[in-house]
């Protein structure tokens, strides 16, 4: 298995669209105090799947802006999705639908190709019913059925160093 990196300084960060840690680096965004470098695992990454069983509360997968938290309550949960993008590799995760707007941006801008024009999941749960999700040609977002059978962009994040 290849070790990922899970820091970077600042100053040996690629341009945007430019290769990092597997995959190509997007954005850079705060969370919890903290800067991260995103990196998009691109479409041969992608899959499809159910986010989770309908009536299932996951308590800890209700963050709008932390797709990894959300992502380790969805496989401890028993969601497919989840446990499909963990086992991917270290530190891959299904993205918020904060970090998935930040994903959509990414691809409107031109930075990142190979989106389908179909709905993808956010990590982010809406009720124990429904997920947000997010359709890749237009960028409109809504809640939909866990049960639904949705793409899943795969993404990983690493820390800057300042």
């Amino acid at each position: 298995m290849t070790t990922i990196q899970d820091s970077i300084h600042q100053n040996d960060l690629p341009e945007i669209g430019q290769p990092l840690a597997d995959g190509t680096f997007f954005v850079r965004h705060w969370l919890n105090g903290k800067e991260y470098a995103y990196v998009d695992l691109g479409k041969s990454a992608e899959f499809a799947g159910e986010w989770g069983e309908y009536d299932q509360d996951v308590d800890g997968a209700v963050s709008y802006r932390d797709g990894a938290s959300n992502t380790v309550a969805m496989a401890e949960a028993g969601s497919p999705i989840a446990k499909q993008a963990m086992e991917i590799g270290e530190g891959v995760f299904i993205p918020s639908i904060l970090e998935l707007a930040l994903l959509f941006s990414a691809k409107q801008a031109g930075e990142l190709s190979g989106f389908a024009d179909r709905w993808y999941w956010s990590s982010s749960q809406y009720s124990a019913d429904g997920a947000f999700s997010t359709h890749f040609n237009d960028g409109d977002t809504d809640t939909s059925d866990k049960p639904s059978g949705f793409r899943v962009r795969p993404v990983r994040k690493i820390l800057i160093l300042q």
